[in-house]
């Protein structure tokens, strides 16, 4: 069993803001806001495994291409986010469930989405910024991964 897995949120902004005629792109690179990048920063320095949830694609890997913009939504329905019911098939068909601990940054519909998911499932969830503003969070991931 491995250890830790890591889940980022995907942001709002995206390379197309900048680049629009850019075509498809790794999920890595076509995420551009600061907490994106914070959080990824994290994620490299901490986790075993990370991986991206998309409120459009679900789970991601960061090497899972996008194939131009998008805007879904977790915090609006109508924007048809992914479900949790395919979540959960992402969870055993990505391996997810494997490992131990499992880390989650964002806001707070990125860790609801994440907690329904893993219901059950042996995994212990851990949200360390949880509860805190945005602005709080990302300097606390900061100083995290500065120590």
């Amino acid at each position: 069993m491995s250890q830790t897995l890591v889940i980022v949120p995907c942001g709002v902004r995206k390379i197309w803001h900048l680049d629009p005629d850019r075509g498809p792109t790794p999920a890595r690179d076509a995420y551009i806001g600061t907490p994106f990048k914070v959080h990824r920063a994290y994620a490299e320095r901490f986790g075993d495994r990370w991986v991206i949830l998309s409120a459009k694609y679900g789970f991601i890997d960061p090497d899972f291409v996008l194939p131009g913009p998008y805007d879904v939504t977790f915090k609006r329905k109508a924007s048809g986010p992914v479900t949790v019911e395919r979540l959960r098939e992402q969870i055993r068909e990505l391996g997810l469930d494997r490992f131990e601990v499992m880390v989650g940054l964002g806001g707070r519909a990125y860790r609801l989405a994440v907690e329904r998911a893993f219901t059950g499932l042996p995994v212990r969830l851990c949200f360390p910024f949880a509860g805190l503003p945005l602005g709080k969070a990302l300097r606390a991931v900061r100083q995290t991964i500065s120590s």
